[in-house]
């Protein structure tokens, strides 16, 4: 008797839950949801807010009048701010900030700064900030306590292609496709590996895929590179974009690193005045002796790379060779820089270099006509001509992730072959 009066209370009990449910359930779907309804308003209220109050430097502008202008010649942060009732104290404050915040002597006429004042008559300024370039400032809070936030806009990039065909040179070809010159600058440099730009011939032909970088719907560069293809000498070269072991790099069709052991070469966009040779007259001399060597002529000043990792073995200034550099690589090959008119900042025997770094500027010194690179490489104690040398690739696409960069592969090829190339 005592079980069957259990299973009639558990009945009455699961009949009133079913009853309260019906009757919530219809409750909310014919007049919204009722249990909660002043958070629910809350919440929409803190989303419209946030989608109406527009943020500038990551403050809200709907409280503040903004006054705007650029740096001029010889102008201070003292003649921006006084006016608007910021205290000599202030101003005194923030120009002892460390350089690497914000250094208020160092402005550069020309850069944009704004000032937040409080939307009233009063004219007191809140918010002070400096633009250090299109992209980069430091916001400055003025009231009660000084605190300073260095910060980025927000950069919008955007997928744009270019092509052309070499007629010049790549850098006109690139102009004359109406595309950012640095896209020049950066093809060079995907593909220095693999292409002697010194040696480019008409109607090669380049194709790439990338990003333009805006902010504020302004144009400030260009950002990432996603794809690229060359043709050389009739020769197809592809970089293609693959990340292995959190590193993204470029690789050719194969799954062959782009990145070689050298750079073809130790400087950009010059010419060749002079080649390896083991009998050529001498322009200063006039008297044929070995040149083992190549001649960049350039400017004075143009920055000088070195073409691999190593050593630093020798910064000297020799009469006939002028200031020089020679970089010891690995037990076989050694490079030299002849001719240069200083050496980069930090530069010294015993210092290790990277591929790429800065290593110093082409000059006229030692016995030379005009401004120009001497660069040298040696084999084992023994010169060769920096022309001939092949370098392997490394770091391959390892061969668990060839089947994730095959299809990677595919991805940017067809995109690569639809960008029809400019004339």
């Amino acid at each position: 008797m005592n079980k069957k009066k259990e299973r009639f209370s558990i009945y009455i009990l699961i009949a009133v839950a079913v009853i309260l449910l019906a009757h919530y359930t219809h409750s909310f779907l014919s007049t919204g949801y009722t249990g909660d309804s002043d958070m629910i308003i809350r919440a929409d209220e803190y989303i419209q807010d946030t989608v109406l109050t527009e943020l500038q430097y990551g403050i809200a502008v709907d409280s503040f009048t903004i006054v705007r202008g650029n740096i001029k010649r010889n102008q201070n942060l003292s003649h921006i701010l006084s006016e608007y009732n910021v205290s000599r104290q202030t101003i005194h404050e923030i120009s002892r900030l460390p350089g690497e915040i914000f250094d208020a002597r160092r402005m550069r006429a020309g850069n944009n700064y704004a000032v937040f004042l409080e939307g009233d008559s009063s004219k007191t300024a809140h918010y002070f900030i400096y633009e250090f370039n299109p992209v980069e400032f430091v916001r400055i809070k003025l009231t009660d306590t000084l605190s300073v936030v260095k910060g980025e806009k927000n950069i919008e990039p955007r997928r744009m292609n270019s092509s052309g065909i070499i007629k010049t040179s790549l850098w006109n070809s690139v102009n004359d496709s109406g595309s950012d010159p640095m896209i020049a600058i950066i093809l060079s440099e995907i593909f220095a590996w693999s292409i002697d730009f010194f040696r480019l011939q008409k109607d090669d032909n380049f194709r790439i895929i990338y990003d333009q970088n805006y902010v504020d719907s302004n144009l400030v560069g260009t950002g990432k590179i996603h794809a690229a293809y060359f043709n050389h000498r009739g020769e197809s070269f592809y970089a293609i974009p693959f990340e292995q072991d959190g590193v993204l790099s470029f690789y050719d069709t194969e799954g062959k690193s782009l990145r070689r052991t050298f750079l073809k070469a130790p400087l950009r966009f010059t010419r060749i005045s002079s080649g390896f040779s083991h009998s050529r007259m001498h322009p200063v001399l006039g008297v044929r002796r070995p040149h083992h060597g190549v001649d960049y002529a350039a400017p004075a000043g143009t920055p000088v790379y070195a073409i691999g990792d190593g050593e630093v073995i020798e910064t000297s200034y020799r009469a006939a060779e002028g200031r020089m550099i020679r970089i010891r690589h690995n037990s076989v090959y050694t490079s030299g820089y002849l001719h240069l008119r200083n050496f980069a900042e930090g530069i010294r025997p015993g210092v290790r270099v990277n591929q790429g770094d800065l290593i110093g500027y082409v000059g006229a010194t030692g016995l030379a006509t005009g401004p120009h690179l001497d660069f040298r490489i040696w084999r084992n104690g023994h010169p060769v001509d920096p022309l001939s040398i092949e370098s392997p690739p490394v770091e391959p696409v390892n061969e668990s992730n060839m089947e994730e960069f095959r299809k990677t592969k595919e991805n940017w090829l067809r995109e690569l072959d639809m960008i029809v190339v400019s004339q």
